[in-house]
């Protein structure tokens, strides 16, 4: 197997999540729905604003490595939800398709042979692909993780797991 190939593969895993980190599938599975808009102690936001600010977050870093016209949102107001925005079970799951289907564009950057992790993006100079794949991984577990915690400290994991 050549470096590229290899980097590739765990650029794919870290990704995917599973190895140090759970993934948002795992930390969302059997999510009660009652809970979407609760806002665990001490908390600012809730589970359904979290799961949003890791999509806009992740789409944003894909948008910044495929758009040369990228604008940059403002943090930390456009990188979440207003306080007092509420979903429901439609738009919880439309937010979680949409995470999926970013992470599936990163995903296949990630596995495109032509994709180059070192220059600089175009229209970023000090910016490489490498460097935003990393940066959304990262992202990602971190809040995945604080998902899973949150839920464990709010009693809303299954008796099974």
């Amino acid at each position: 197997m050549s470096a590229d190939q290899a980097l590739r593969e765990q650029l794919l895993a870290l990704l995917r999540g599973g190895n140090a980190h759970m993934n948002l599938d795992h930390a969302v599975a059997d999510f009660p729905m009652a809970h979407l808009n609760t806002r665990p102690p001490n908390t600012p936001y809730t589970f359904w604003h979290l799961i949003e600010h890791l999509r806009i977050t992740q789409w944003d870093i894909l948008d910044f490595v495929r758009n040369p016209n990228y604008l940059a949102l403002q943090w930390p107001k456009e990188y979440w939800p207003h306080p007092d925005e509420r979903a429901d079970e439609a738009r919880w799951n439309e937010t979680l398709r949409q995470f999926r289907g970013d992470l599936k564009t990163m995903e296949e950057i990630v596995q495109n042979p032509a994709t180059d992790f070192y220059s600089d993006l175009p229209h970023a100079k000090g910016y490489n692909i490498l460097r935003e794949v990393l940066l959304v991984a990262d992202h990602n577990a971190y809040h995945v993780g604080e998902l899973g915690i949150l839920r464990g400290v709010m009693g809303l994991w299954p008796t099974n797991r």
